[in-house]
């Protein structure tokens, strides 16, 4: 069983994990991707809530947008940014499989629900 669930989880592709997951683990671009979760936003709109310049919001942007989270359309000066709704699946699913893994040995691995009460 836990041969089939581990080659389950070698099909993700680990570039794009990875990508994704070093994305995320900055707190001002997973502040980016809330904002953008609620719809479109410009590069000022996204910049408001953060105490730095327009150029370092836009050097974050262009990282989720090199991982593949985001997109950009340009109108006039202006950028805006919308979030890629489908781009967070594979890391989603690969969690998902991950946590069905765990669920399934809990017990095994010294974290069941019982030890942590």
């Amino acid at each position: 069983m836990l041969r089939l669930i581990l080659n389950q989880m070698v099909k993700y592709n680990a570039e794009h994990l990875n990508d994704v997951f070093s994305v995320l683990s900055d707190p001002t671009r997973r502040t980016i991707i809330e904002q953008l979760s609620k719809g479109e936003r410009s590069v000022q709109e996204l910049a408001q809530p953060f105490d730095m310049s327009l150029p370092a919001i836009s050097k974050h942007l262009k990282v989720l947008e090199n991982a593949g989270l985001v997109t950009h359309r340009k109108e006039g000066r202006f950028r805006y940014y919308a979030i890629k709704p489908d781009s967070m699946d594979e890391a989603c699913e690969w969690i998902s499989t991950l946590k069905e893994l765990w669920t399934k040995f809990e017990g095994m691995f010294c974290c069941s629900k019982q030890k942590k009460q």
